[in-house]
């Protein structure tokens, strides 16, 4: 389940790209499987040994060729990236700001590794979707390693710009997402063996993978509605 859009980012055969707080993978993945030369970062060690079995497993059953694309995954610290700058042509940061106390230096570090003429996509929870969560449960994000904020899309606007990057562009994703996270929240986040859970998590799995159009048509209605991810396109000028 991608958030990012690759044909917005201009994602192309051949770039550099970073995906920061890569957790499992996805956006690594898809991007390799576009010819993209990834490095997926993350601050846990589980999801990076997890990134590079996976991308081992994708090449062995010819997804992607490490003859022709370069795939890996690092252990590091958003705050302190282990690269020079301008590394990369391509930036994808998904839903990983709203856990980071000093935000605004994980943004520098995000410009930073950029290179001019770049462009990056950034997602966060939604304002509207994520306050119900968090007036539902504290359990939601009163966590270790939970959310610390919740974004309105004109301050993470405001703070990426401040680091020199351009807004060039905005949507929302997830719209059937919302409603489950709402209902975990009022049943509690860790009861996944609730009834209404179970079904719900089934129903999301079976359009992840089946893409019927009629729930892609319903997508497509309640994302910009209430759609759980506000997603961001920047630029770096050159």
């Amino acid at each position: 389940m991608l958030t990012a859009n690759y044909d917005r980012l201009g994602l192309r055969e051949g770039d550099r790209l970073l995906d920061l707080g890569c957790g499992f993978g996805r956006h690594a993945f898809e991007a390799a499987r576009r010819g993209a030369h990834v490095v997926a970062l993350d601050a846990g060690r589980d999801e990076v040994v997890g990134v590079v079995s996976t991308l081992v497993a994708m090449a062995e059953a010819g997804e992607l060729s490490f003859a022709t694309t370069r795939a890996t995954a690092v252990q590091g610290d958003a705050l302190a990236l282990p690269f020079v700058d301008g590394t990369f042509d391509r930036v994808i940061c998904s839903e990983v700001l709203e856990h980071i106390p000093d935000d605004v230096a994980a943004m520098r570090e995000l410009a930073r590794v950029l290179r001019p003429g770049g462009t990056m996509a950034v997602t966060v929870p939604r304002f509207g979707p994520e306050l119900v969560n968090w007036a539902l449960s504290d359990e939601y994000h009163n966590v270790p390693g939970g959310h610390v904020r919740i974004y309105r899309r004109s301050i993470i606007e405001q703070r990426l710009a401040e680091t020199g990057l351009v807004v060039t562009g905005h949507h929302y994703a997830h719209g059937l997402h919302s409603p489950y996270w709402w209902l975990k929240c009022l049943v509690g986040t860790t009861n996944d063996e609730h009834r209404l859970v179970k079904l719900y998590h089934r129903f999301l799995v079976w359009d992840i993978m089946k893409k019927p159009p009629l729930t892609r048509a319903l997508e497509r209605v309640m994302a910009p509605l209430m759609g759980k991810s506000l997603v961001l396109y920047l630029r770096k000028p050159a």
